[in-house]
């Protein structure tokens, strides 16, 4: 394979290898502090180290490929699964659920042990430092289903954002979807995900969080993909949202959700997935029925939708 091509202008190695799939900038920092990461046989041993491309560079001995082009795919994590790639205390995580013959992948963001639904997972690095970092304003999406006292008023005043034990929350919008009782659905967007801010503001509200449902991420979204099961993004929808990112008001249209952009619907490529949100208006399809609703679960995703390996079988759903 013909080395890389330089870049225009020399950037960190950590981003450059982030860049090819190797790990996160956190992970590589970490491998470069153990001597792991050399450049023609010679250890690196600063991060800030600046390169045009990878090439002569090598990890644990072994030359760096060319960066492939980014892959995203889409994650039904279950509850009772770590967002991590091990854990000291022997607790299940992702990887153990994850089909075998997938690419090495990488969270976007995290979901806690106890919330299930939408984790993308990429092979790119900075394609997840794009998605993760609030400065670009992707919109996360989650359904709660709640116990306990709450106005449609007191979620409205979330959106200027709050302050909790010193920690400043920024702008959630927030809508109680319905109550019975004392027991209600409500749904929240944001754009900051910092760590478990949705159950932190529901439990400063004086609710109990028994279900929590993340239900969508920028354009992607959860829809009727089964507890435990995995799929791809298209390419051409991948591409176009990061496109959307780049241009002056793309920041802005990530965050807006359905109303961000025109979303074709025209027939998925033989084996990808749409992956992202419908159109408003007409009759709701078999993907947009909300997560965590009662009513028989369909038995495959997203018509069309390619499964690389075979996702263990899910086990009656997410529990509670």
């Amino acid at each position: 394979m013909p080395p890389p091509r330089p870049s225009a202008e020399p950037q960190r190695i950590a981003k450059l290898l982030a860049r090819a799939g190797v790990a996160s900038r956190r992970e590589i920092e970490r491998m470069i502090e153990e001597r792991r990461i050399a450049i023609d046989g010679v250890a690196i041993e600063k991060s800030a180290t600046l390169l045009t491309s990878l090439h002569g560079v090598t990890v644990d001995g072994k030359p760096v490929k060319a960066p492939a082009p980014a892959r995203l795919f889409r994650f039904h994590k279950p509850t009772g699964l770590l967002t991590a790639a091990r854990d000291p205390k022997g607790r299940p995580t992702i990887y153990d659920r994850l089909p075998p013959a997938l690419p090495r992948l990488m969270p976007v963001g995290r979901l806690d042990m106890n919330t299930e639904g939408l984790l993308l997972l990429t092979t790119d690095g900075e394609l997840k430092r794009q998605l993760e970092l609030p400065s670009t304003g992707v919109e996360r999406s989650y359904r709660a289903r709640v116990f306990g006292e709450i106005s449609q008023e007191q979620l409205e005043e979330l959106i200027t954002g709050v302050e909790i034990e010193g920690v400043r929350y920024g702008s959630i919008d927030a809508n109680l979807e319905r109550r019975t009782g004392r027991n209600g659905w409500v749904e929240m967007k944001l754009t900051e995900g910092k760590n478990r801010e949705v159950r932190r503001v529901l439990e400063h509200l004086g609710l109990q969080v028994s279900r929590l449902i993340r239900t969508a991420y920028g354009p992607f979204v959860l829809g009727d993909l089964p507890a435990g099961a995995v799929d791809e993004v298209r390419q051409h929808d991948l591409v176009a949202f990061r496109k959307e990112l780049k241009s002056p008001s793309g920041q802005r249209q990530a965050g807006q959700g359905e109303q961000g952009r025109g979303r074709s619907q025209t027939r998925p490529e033989p084996g990808r997935s749409p992956a992202t949100r419908p159109p408003r208006g007409g009759p709701p399809s078999r993907s947009t029925r909300r997560p965590g609703e009662d009513g028989p679960r369909p038995p495959s995703a997203v018509p069309g939708a390619r499964r690389p390996g075979r996702p263990s079988p899910s086990r009656g759903g997410p529990k509670k």
